[in-house]
């Protein structure tokens, strides 16, 4: 089976663009990414537009070239491309009419760069001046009434690089700003030059907690570009580690929200199963992280199985008795009822994916809707919670452990005979799309090849990136006290997001 359905294109002019996205949208479509990139060199961009019709539609694709004039910004017809407007702007040097925030988003305050550095030629010469954070003045308050915390980007524990501007007056949080960025890689031109097979081992370092995911959506994209069949037990067993991944994921993360709420027992079992789900992996495919089996075309090598339905039977049973307790502690779970609330409407214009998406009642899951590989032949159980809350979101994350579970345990009983890899070799200016359902929501890569058959232009739309944007919603007229929860609750990382 191929890596990815069909893909819709059409070509649009820039004066069509508001016109079409409002039509869509009015018809349920939600739109997903847009990004930049030059085919035919530094002086002429083209601009795609990704959007989702609705379930069991494949994705369409927009395509536009702006010319000399300003493109018209989507940002207040669907407000989820305002930050990639924003960042296509710092990249890329496309400056967008009427973009409601049109300060960088990727450059900090005070940086500047002599060209966009993702125009092809030289590298560009960072500068930096310091300068003071834009923040707002808020409605019928006077800087006196306000007090301005700035916390970061250094942080206690291991926590990545970011900056948080709080206004606040007594424990209540009037408004937050986040500074991310700090450590930008520039993951996306680190693409460029590279052939695709080798780049795989660069997807699996984007979000590291995401590596089959993300390994999974550029090698989906590589091989709609290369029109390969992936042989069928490769994709069952794709399914395997996907879903072994977002075991781990998820154990993690009610390890982490138990610490939020100081629930320090509940904290040292969720990561205890953490580290045996990580174990587990380990025997499995020789990586904690389960790197270094997914590439074009199928998988490297053969998985180790032997002792994994026992191994899985004990974590199963470990985990519904966590759960039991989580369940009858009152302390933590009032720290997580009404906490960092996000209603649905907004959860859907402003792009939130994965299990935040659906804790606010969004019935939205790629392995279901786009489906990919083997999720169409297996039973697939979509968590959805309408509580909207910390608690909505964690009761969507335990769910989706046992579903996953009972998934693997349908791999292992029906997995087909059969090759695990085959020639995947996209032609030289072909591209493609892929897509896939990490642990924390929806990653996308377009994946353009050059006339020599390697990497030109790889676009990443990672989740974190698409909840970040979304995150902040909650934190407004929230209190300092729920703060650590509600950011825990949500599951975020700044790699994923800065990339």
């Amino acid at each position: 089976m191929s890596g990815s359905p069909v893909v819709v294109s059409e070509d649009l002019a820039p004066a069509e663009l508001v016109t079409r996205c409002r039509a869509a949208l009015g018809e349920g479509a939600r739109m997903q990414f847009m990004y930049a990139w030059f085919p035919e060199g530094p002086t002429a961009p083209e601009l795609r537009y990704v959007l989702h019709p609705g379930s069991g539609c494949p994705p369409h694709i927009w395509r536009c070239r702006p010319g000399d004039d300003p493109p018209p910004s989507l940002a207040t017809t669907a407000p989820l491309l305002s930050w990639y407007e924003r960042e296509t702007t710092d990249l890329c040097g496309v400056v967008f009419r009427d973009q409601p925030l049109p300060q960088p988003l990727v450059l900090l305050p005070g940086a500047s760069a002599d060209r966009p550095p993702l125009v092809p030629g030289p590298m560009p010469h960072l500068s930096y001046t310091p300068a003071p954070e834009d923040l707002p003045q808020l409605a019928g308050t006077t800087r006196e009434d306000v007090q301005l915390l700035p916390f970061g980007p250094i942080r206690a524990d291991v926590l990545e690089s970011a900056q948080f501007a709080f206004l606040y007056a007594g424990e209540m949080i009037l408004h937050y700003h986040p500074q991310l960025f700090f450590k930008h890689r520039g993951m996306e031109q680190r693409f460029a030059g590279l052939s695709p097979r080798l780049g795989v081992f660069l997807a699996e370092r984007v979000s590291g907690i995401g590596s089959v995911a993300h390994a999974l959506a550029y090698c989906h994209a590589v091989e709609a570009a290369a029109d390969c069949e992936v042989p069928r037990r490769a994709t069952w067993l794709r399914v395997l580690l996907a879903e072994l991944e977002r075991i781990y994921n998820h154990l993690h993360y009610l390890g982490h929200l138990c610490h939020t709420t100081t629930l320090k027992v509940g904290e040292a079992q969720g990561k205890y199963l953490e580290e045996s789900a990580k174990q587990i992996n380990s025997r499995v495919s020789g990586s904690r992280l389960l790197r270094g089996l997914v590439t074009p075309g199928g998988l490297r090598r053969e998985p180790q199985l032997a002792g994994l339905a026992a191994d899985l039977a004990q974590l199963e049973s470990e985990f519904r008795r966590y759960t039991d307790r989580l369940a009858a502690t009152t302390s933590h779970l009032d720290r997580l009822m009404t906490t960092g609330v996000l209603g649905r409407q907004l959860a859907f214009d402003q792009g939130a994916t994965g299990p935040v998406a659906r804790a606010c009642g969004l019935d939205r899951d790629p392995r279901r809707d786009q489906s990919y590989g083997a999720y169409a032949e297996l039973p697939l159980s979509i968590a959805i919670d309408e509580r909207c809350d910390a608690y909505a979101r964690q009761q969507v994350r335990i769910a989706e452990v046992f579903n996953s579970i009972d998934v693997i345990r349908v791999v292992l009983a029906g997995l087909p005979c059969g090759w695990l890899s085959t020639e995947c070799r996209p032609p030289p200016r072909s591209e493609g799309l892929g897509w896939a359902e990490t642990p924390r929501g929806t990653a996308y890569y377009a994946a353009h090849l050059d006339a020599d058959g390697r990497l030109a232009r790889v676009k990443i739309k990672s989740p974190s990136f698409s909840n970040w944007r979304v995150f902040p919603y909650t934190v407004h007229d929230s209190n300092m006290m729920d703060y650590a929860i509600n950011e825990a609750s949500f599951g975020l990382t700044v790699a994923g997001c800065a990339r």
